[in-house]
């Protein structure tokens, strides 16, 4: 929406979601967006921060080019009208402090930032006459010619019709991959299209094995992993085990604000140790009146599933919440095919590394998103390739839809069990096994049968879930986001794993 926005002052633009416009991650981000507000904070000290969480692997360029953006980010959503809480005193944003911040930093919007960003763009892009909005649509690929994007297929999913577009640059803002994963804090769209769009297109992947798991995420069969904020954290809440007992302090020094990756293992051995399949959340010693009004939403919903934040600890579970790799893109957001452009969580910039620090994402969504806005602008390039339509000729209709929803869960638990939190080479390699008998069965469905958005997606997760399994045996050390049995120690040399549809069959 950010680059919509920002193009429609030049350009026609189509904007196109495969549900409503804000159905998305973003809707659902709890803490806030990190940016040097606060005058003892500085650039430096968020650049040094970031590069200790993305544990070697950030582009040093990348994480100046995003946070010395922040204030004018924050600044320029605040102008459209983004409501962010306000400090009583200084009257100037209110920060709060999640894991790996060494300052107080991240802006929000009470404990709902997400949901009040997505809705106020909204809003704007709604009212822009040359913002074309198309819900309920899904692409199912992209159109080259000559290393060139000139379009894409997309699907009405209300009417299963194929529509042909022709374009002159194309963004994909897609979203993450965590639905590959059978516990995840993602909405269900979260399954890994941009992706698995670009992969086909010819577009080089990066650094697809650092999966960030959340820590905390409310553990009920009702809740669907509704997300517990990493601002409670930072806000004081202690992690304790089913004996009662505080357990950071056996892991990490930096107790609950450990990066997320550390906090996530320390909860997955705590689980493993005693067998259980939870651990618990407490922030009952604070006064419970400042619980309810820094965390609102959070309260309510605990309340909703028979937990009261301010009286009692609160079950939680680690869950598949982030993508840290993804379409690898430059410093303005360009993928190696021209005119293709990737942002937000969907892409790779090299902001997040090895690990994504907290609160990042969002402010890289709006920075690159200006990024590729502004290449756009200047080096626009008319395409007036034609594009043949649609052939749906050679398939029929599926009488076997079983076969959609089987492969679905059986991708989502195998990445669970196998390719989780901590791996191992054998694990790996079994999964790889079982995946490549998945993969052909839905090459198979998808040659034979009309398409549909579920088969969209599954080609997609299928793909995704491939990719993932290939870069995490490539990774001979364990660092950041990615622990493996096999090799616990850390290389000497970072470098980053880049999978190239040239040379890599997935």
């Amino acid at each position: 929406m950010t680059a919509a926005i920002e193009l429609s002052k030049n350009f026609e633009v189509t904007l196109i979601s495969k549900n409503s416009l804000v159905d998305s991650s973003t809707w659902y981000a709890q803490g806030g967006i990190a940016a040097v507000i606060d005058e003892k904070d500085s650039i430096e000290e968020h650049l040094r921060d970031t590069l200790i969480a993305g544990d070697g692997l950030c582009n040093i360029e990348a994480v100046r080019e995003c946070v010395s953006k922040g204030r004018e980010a924050i600044n320029w959503l605040s102008d459209l009208g983004t409501s962010f809480t306000l400090d009583e005193a200084s009257k100037d944003f209110h920060l709060t402090q999640e894991g790996g911040h060494s300052k107080r930093r991240v802006v929000h919007s009470e404990d709902a930032t997400g949901k009040e960003v997505s809705s106020s763009l909204a809003e704007i892009v709604r009212n822009i006459s040359n913002i074309k909005i198309l819900e309920n649509h899904i692409c199912v690929d992209l159109v080259t010619n000559g290393g060139r994007c000139i379009g894409a297929y997309v699907l009405n999913i209300d009417s299963n019709k194929v529509i042909t577009f022709n374009t002159s640059s194309t963004i994909i803002a897609t979203g993450g991959a965590s639905k590959i994963y059978l516990y995840t804090s993602n909405p269900d769209g979260s399954s890994g299209d941009g992706i698995g769009l670009a992969w086909r297109a010819g577009c080089k992947v990066e650094n697809l094995e650092f999966n960030q798991f959340h820590p905390t995420c409310l553990y009920h069969p009702e809740a669907k992993s509704f997300l517990l904020s990493e601002a409670l954290r930072g806000e004081g809440a202690i992690l304790k085990n089913h004996k009662n007992e505080r357990f950071m302090e056996k892991y990490d020094s930096r107790l609950e604000l450990a990066p997320r990756d550390v906090v996530a293992r320390s909860i997955d051995k705590e689980m493993k140790i005693s067998g259980a399949d939870n651990v618990f959340l407490d922030i009952s010693h604070r006064p419970s009146e400042e619980i309810k009004k820094e965390f609102p939403n959070i309260y309510d919903q605990c309340k909703k599933y028979g937990f009261d934040l301010t009286e009692e600890p609160v079950p939680v579970v680690p869950a598949a919440h982030y993508t840290c790799g993804g379409v690898k893109v430059d410093l303005d957001s360009q993928t190696n095919i021209s005119g293709l452009y990737a942002i937000g969580e969907v892409s790779s910039t090299g902001l997040h590394g090895a690990n994504r620090m907290a609160s990042n994402s969002l402010l890289e969504c709006i920075v690159f998103a200006k990024k590729a806005s502004d290449h756009i602008r200047k080096s626009f390039r008319r395409n007036n390739i034609e594009i043949a339509e649609w052939d749906i000729s050679k398939v029929t209709e599926t009488q076997e839809g079983v076969i959609i929803r089987h492969n679905w869960d059986e991708i989502r638990r195998l990445m669970w069990d196998y390719v989780g939190i901590v791996r191992s080479n054998n694990l790996l390699k079994n999964a790889e096994t079982m995946m490549k008998n998945i993969s052909l069965e839905v090459d198979d469905f998808y040659g034979k049968y009309l398409i549909s958005s579920d088969l969209i997606e599954l080609r997609n997760i299928t793909l995704v879930a491939n990719l993932t399994i290939k870069s995490a045996l490539k990774r001979k050390e364990s660092r950041g986001l990615h622990y493996s049995l096999d090799y616990p120690n850390l290389l000497k040399t970072a470098k980053p794993t880049i999978l190239d549809p040239k040379k890599v069959k997935a």
